[in-house]
């Protein structure tokens, strides 16, 4: 583990998404991170299909920069339900 200086402009981006979505400034950061390293390894990906190579990544063992690099192929994002299902 080491620390990572962000500028007060980030650092109070952070406390704010971390309070909204109920993770610790250091969780919200080192997911900003994975996003970020996952975005920059694969660009043809949105973000919906990061989050999903996320999930695929931890229910396998976990993300290491080498197996996130290594991937070929995320399956593709497919709507799970109804899109009036998503107004209700």
């Amino acid at each position: 583990m080491g620390i990572v200086k962000v500028s007060d402009g980030i650092h109070e981006c952070l406390r704010i998404a971390s309070s909204a979505l109920c993770r610790s400034i250091n969780a919200q950061a080192e997911h900003w991170l994975r996003v970020g390293m996952l975005a920059e390894l694969h660009p043809e990906l949105g973000h919906r299909d990061i989050c999903r190579l996320l999930i695929q990544l931890e229910q396998s063992g976990g993300i290491t920069l080498s197996r996130a690099a290594a991937l070929k192929e995320v399956e593709p994002t497919l709507p799970t339900r109804d899109h009036k299902e998503e107004q209700l």
